[in-house]
């Protein structure tokens, strides 16, 4: 251990920090996509989480936050991050050995811990941590007076990709069709990925003492049928990031196995958001990883909307407490 981690103090984050979490992480951290500035307020406050941060002489020097969740038997990890000169160091480590001790003494129902990853696992990761859910991600980007142009090429597609079942076209869902259908056996069992409700990068299992928590978020939830569908997604608000001064990060995750009814909820998804948003735009859509090559040829078109990053993956772990 490092002298930097020995002199480690941890605490429970305050609003008072702000300023200093934010220096942790430089623009081009998280592809210019960091959350932090958008969620720390909503963290601080959010029933169930706790925020911890690690200083040295008085200077933050990392974080992470654990969510109760699945009535209050897991936590969730997020948000870990250490600053840029002192990574290597060990201070990681200790910050996570703190919270779990923490965790253990103060909420000892907790018996699972979960996270969500960018890249693959490391084998000594995988000795301790389960990989339950995989997600592939595929991301665009554009002026936001360019979505409607994209959009309304993808409708003129739609027809030939469309499901014959679903020929009604998707539907948007009320909280309470959402609730009676991310919880049932048929959404459960054939489209969440490891029986997992993934929400942007929060793996939640689909049990009722959940529900608290998707509602928290302000989610658009569009399935491509009302019943038994064959896919169903939900959208995170638009949240401002670093990238760019009027950028906006968009989540979406999408649940299913068929690329015409994953193309058929994206696009509604899309077209919901036109009347709102502004500025420049990057779209995070979360898929099974067998339907990501064809959602990207569906997305190949005149408009002015590229990719932002090329194909990679959101791994889910889990481990006993």
């Amino acid at each position: 251990m490092s002298a930097e981690a020995c002199d480690l103090e941890c605490s429970l984050a305050e609003e008072q920090d702000l300023q200093q979490v934010l220096n942790i992480c430089g623009p081009g951290d998280y592809n210019g996509l960091d959350y932090m500035a958008a969620f720390y307020h909503r963290w601080l406050q959010e029933p169930g989480r706790l925020v911890f941060i690690a200083k040295v002489k008085n200077r933050v020097v990392a974080l992470e936050s654990v969510l109760r969740v699945d009535g209050g038997q897991t936590v969730l990890v997020q948000g870990l991050r250490v600053v840029s000169d002192l990574r290597g160091h060990g201070i990681a480590g200790a910050l996570q050995r703190h919270v779990t001790a923490y965790v253990r003494r103060h909420f000892p129902e907790v018996s699972a811990v979960r996270l969500s990853r960018g890249d693959p696992p490391p084998p000594q990761m995988l000795s301790k941590y389960r990989l339950i859910a995989k997600e592939a991600i595929f991301s665009l980007c554009c002026e936001a007076a360019d979505l409607g142009l994209f959009v309304a090429e993808l409708q003129s597609r739609l027809p030939c990709q469309a499901d014959s079942s679903s020929s009604s076209g998707p539907v948007r869902l009320n909280q309470q069709q959402a609730a009676s259908l991310i919880l049932s056996p048929h959404v459960v069992s054939n489209l969440l990925p490891g029986k997992t409700i993934i929400c942007d990068w929060e793996p939640l299992r689909p049990v009722e003492a959940n529900l608290e928590v998707l509602w928290r978020r302000g989610l658009t939830w569009i399935a491509d049928r009302e019943y038994d569908p064959a896919a169903i997604s939900l959208l995170t608000p638009p949240y401002s990031v670093p990238l760019r001064h009027d950028a906006l990060r968009i989540n979406i995750n999408i649940f299913g196995h068929s690329l015409p009814s994953v193309c058929s909820v994206l696009l509604a998804q899309l077209e919901a958001l036109l009347p709102s948003v502004h500025g420049y735009l990057v779209i995070y859509a979360y898929v099974d990883p067998a339907v990501w090559p064809g959602l990207r040829q569906f997305c190949q078109t005149e408009a002015n909307v590229t990719p932002f990053k090329d194909y990679w993956e959101n791994f889910i772990l889990e481990a006993d407490l």
